[in-house]
């Protein structure tokens, strides 16, 4: 008696078999994912931790050091980096360490405030320009390429020294909204792109079809819709805010002394870089890697807005 080989039927089938034909692949665990997500994006992780110790440095500084980063101990001058004073102390004895973490809160909040300027002025003239079009948006444009094609940090030294000569002093604020003030402008044509493609869509069209004034119009649709786009764009400008702020600290017109600033810290070092260089490195160190850490975040968010 032969035997007869009988096909199983479909229904026989569990449902990965019958769909693809193969056998089934083990799920990942959700360690064993977020391992591969951490080691493909390794330097997101380290980028976003190094701009998180940073931001806690500048909320509770208390919480990392113990030194008062104004008070003076002459009996401290200058000291090497040791296991009392890890960046070692200045030339009046006060701990470097602890004025870079205290210096921290300056150096950011001086390039929040030039970011929110920066954003502020750029998306309200962009947004004028884009919606209403003609002469204004004419004028406005050639206005901002004007202000492209003068040197940012130049533009904004110059109106760092005005005010100064005008009012007899500097600060980490009117250095905080001059660099806000010259970057605006890159806002400012990014916007504008995005109110004028906004602007032709649906809902905004419906919008003004039932009735909506112009400011409901541009406020609850175009704005929000258009500021999106300018995420990534913020972090990068953060990192330039950084290192323009510092600069014209170094310079003298931006935070005063006794205040600790990173770029101050570094004006105050290099007159002993060749005998003392850890009053110059660390403070550097501090600015650049915060700065590298923004713009790996800025590359990131540019990546995802783009899929």
């Amino acid at each position: 008696m032969s035997i007869i080989a009988v096909e199983p039927s479909t229904a026989d089938l569990e449902p990965h078999e019958k769909s693809t034909g193969l056998a089934p692949r083990t799920p990942l665990s959700s360690s064993t994912a977020v391992a591969r997500w951490l080691g493909s994006h390794w330097v997101l992780v380290i980028s976003i931790a190094v701009f998180s110790v940073a931001l806690l440095w500048a909320l509770i500084p208390g919480a990392f050091t113990h030194y008062d980063p104004i008070a003076i101990d002459n009996g401290l001058k200058l000291r090497s980096p040791s296991a009392e004073h890890w960046f070692g102390t200045d030339l009046l004895g006060r701990d470097l360490y602890a004025r870079i973490v205290y210096g921290a809160r300056a150096s950011l909040l001086g390039a929040s405030i030039a970011v929110a300027v920066a954003v502020f002025v750029g998306s309200a003239l962009g947004a004028v320009a884009g919606w209403f079009g003609g002469l204004g948006d004419t004028i406005l444009m050639r206005l901002i390429d004007v202000l492209l094609s003068i040197p940012g940090f130049l533009l904004a030294i110059s109106i760092v020294v005005l005010y100064t000569a005008r009012t007899g002093h500097a600060g980490l604020v009117p250095a905080a909204i001059a660099v806000g003030l010259t970057t605006s402008a890159t806002f400012a044509r990014l916007i504008r792109s995005e109110v004028l493609r906004v602007r032709a869509s649906n809902y905004v069209e419906a919008a003004i079809t039932s009735g909506a004034t112009t400011f409901t119009v541009v406020r609850r649709h175009v704005i929000p819709n258009s500021v999106a786009t300018t995420v990534s764009l913020i972090a990068v400008q953060l990192g330039i805010a950084i290192i323009w702020i510092a600069s014209l600290s170094f310079l003298g017109l931006g935070a005063q002394p006794p205040e600790p600033e990173w770029g101050l810290l570094v004006s105050d070092g290099r007159k002993y870089i060749a005998t003392r260089g850890w009053l110059t490195l660390f403070p550097a160190l501090a600015i650049i890697a915060v700065v590298l850490a923004t713009n790996n975040i800025s590359r990131h968010l540019s990546k995802r807005a783009a899929r």
